[in-house]
């Protein structure tokens, strides 16, 4: 590892501490170096805060003269919900600014390095870009594509079940997989399920002590979700995402639920919900980041036009059997072997007797 690399692991290590709080912002990390020595550190905590190199710098202070800012993102140039941070940077009398990686937000994109250029700041740039980018792949999904990330978490059976033919789904992971998969909530923006969880289950979908704004999201075409759902806890706001109502159709179920959520409608596809323009407006609420929780006909829809990016798979070593047992992936599947769902970059993690597989859908990367 060089010197550059050394540093702009100081400041990865800091952006790692706001991974998962910062969204729709990326998490960014800086770190002000002098006679090799760090005298500032900084890292974005969330979005609306000051960023990262503001706070390197303003701890830094006079010492930032002549000094070498690393930064794991190209600084910005626009204003957001706080100023840009190039004006900070030239203002603090640094020589030399190191980059991680250009920032792919297309309002930014270069303009950071051009300015600091502009003004005699020597710039390099491209150091850890590899973790970098995993880092921060929900971000630059989000600002490149205007989509969300989706990473597609399931409770299965080593044959595939989530439910047995009778319905009966407590509990087939142990105790300390479901703890974990509940905790993995709190990197996330917001939970979905399909509506066919909530009138099976009737889960709350919380996220305990949480302190920033998170979202559970219904998507129920025929706006079926009852009054008296376990999910209206105060703890979260609700989306339920449905189709738009016909002419003569609004119902009372409709106009009650509009008191307890806000009713996001889509386009329509094969009678049911939109899934592609769905995300596209959820994107608009800035929701960067969902954990779909199930159930199979909206996992498999979501595999079947393409939207998942990443998967953890939770399987316990039982066998339900059955061919009325509901599966964890339904949706249409593939007619061939050969053009399945290829995952790459997969991790295999024992949890009690319990086995997590994670990975990424290939053909997004």
């Amino acid at each position: 590892m060089n010197i550059y690399e050394k540093y702009m692991q100081s400041a990865l290590d800091l952006a790692l501490k706001a991974k998962g709080k910062t969204s729709p912002n990326p998490a960014v990390g800086a770190v002000v170096v002098k006679n090799g020595k760090i005298v500032g550190r900084g890292y974005h905590r969330r979005s609306g805060l000051a960023h990262a190199e503001v706070i390197a710098l303003e701890e830094a202070g006079p010492r930032a003269q002549d000094a070498t800012l690393y930064v794991t993102l190209e600084p910005c140039t626009h204003f957001g919900k706080t100023p840009p941070c190039v004006h900070k940077i030239i203002a603090s009398g640094v020589k030399e600014v190191i980059l991680g990686m250009v920032d792919p937000n297309p309002k930014n994109n270069g303009k950071g390095i051009e300015t600091l250029k502009k003004n005699k700041i020597k710039v390099k740039v491209g150091f850890l870009e590899d973790k970098l980018r995993r880092l921060n792949e929900v971000f630059i999904k989000y600002i490149t594509r205007r989509m969300p990330f989706v990473t597609v978490k399931v409770g299965q059976s080593l044959d595939g079940r989530i439910a047995a033919r009778s319905g009966d789904s407590k509990w087939i992971t142990s105790d300390r997989a479901r703890a974990y998969a509940h905790k993995l909530r709190r990197e996330f923006d917001a939970v979905m399920v399909g509506v066919n969880t909530i009138l099976r289950d009737n889960p709350r979908l919380n996220v305990p002590a949480l302190d920033r704004n998170f979202v559970k999201i219904v998507v129920d075409s025929q706006l079926s979700t009852p009054q008296e759902a376990n999910i209206f806890s105060k703890e979260a706001s609700v989306i339920i995402v449905t189709l738009p109502a016909q002419p003569g159709q609004q119902t009372e179920n409709r106009n009650i639920l509009a008191k307890k959520a806000k009713i996001l409608e889509v386009k329509e596809k094969a009678g049911q919900v939109n899934l592609r323009d769905m995300l596209k407006k959820l994107a608009h609420e800035e929701i960067s980041n969902i954990l779909v929780e199930g159930g199979g006909t909206l996992i498999g829809s979501l595999f079947d036009e393409g939207l998942v990016d990443r998967v953890m798979f939770f399987i316990s070593p039982k066998i339900i059997g059955g061919k009325d047992a509901i599966s964890s992936v339904m949706g249409r599947g593939v007619n061939r072997v050969e053009r399945a769902v290829k995952l790459k970059d997969v991790k295999l993690k024992r949890i009690g007797g319990d086995f997590m597989v994670e990975g990424y859908v290939q053909r997004y990367y």
